[in-house]
């Protein structure tokens, strides 16, 4: 019997940690309560595991919800606006805003590569002491490798400039109920 709230896993399936990044298996039958569910992934609270966790869409089904499908792949051209889309499906599991309408990228480049384009986006977060570095690095790699014409990913933490609220856009402020 689950406590009220949480969903047990119908199928093993694996997460991504929170904030660590890592890869985790989680059993079937954990029990898990969904406190996010943005950009076609949900962020579940596993007390027993210490924490919260990112599930893909496409495991939606282990929690009960129709699956999100992934992109379809196109003709496999490099389009520089589909990474941006791709970045704006990257939430941090405690703020309801992307990453880019929080103002969390400050660069992007894409370099020819042997099979496509390498992709490097310079990624900041709202505190030098915040710990979701790894997982939204992680989550935004994840999604600029489903590009078509993307060849690999790579996404650094940057400081400098420092990260502030001025640099949230006016989507993001609404949504925050700044506006």
């Amino acid at each position: 019997m689950t406590e009220a709230g949480f969903i047990p896993l119908s199928r093993a399936i694996e997460a991504t940690q929170i904030p660590s990044g890592n890869k985790v298996a989680l059993p079937a039958e954990t029990a898990v309560m969904i406190t996010q569910a943005l950009g076609g992934t949900y962020t579940v609270h596993v007390p027993h595991l210490g924490g919260l966790f990112r599930i893909a869409g496409a495991d939606a089904d282990a929690l009960g919800l129709e699956p999100v499908e992934a992109a379809a792949a196109g003709d496999g051209t490099y389009d520089e606006e589909k990474i941006w889309a791709q970045l704006r499906q990257c939430y941090d599991p405690e703020i309801p805003v992307n990453i880019v309408d929080l103002g969390l990228i400050y660069g992007l480049e894409a370099t020819d590569a042997e099979a496509g384009k390498a992709v490097t986006v310079k990624l900041t977060l709202t505190a030098p002491g915040c710990g979701m570095g790894p997982s939204l690095a992680a989550d935004a790699e994840q999604r600029i490798l489903s590009v078509p014409g993307v060849a690999s990913a790579r996404v650094e933490l940057v400081w400098d400039p420092p990260w502030s609220p001025e640099r949230i856009s006016p989507a993001g402020r609404e949504t925050l109920g700044m506006e």
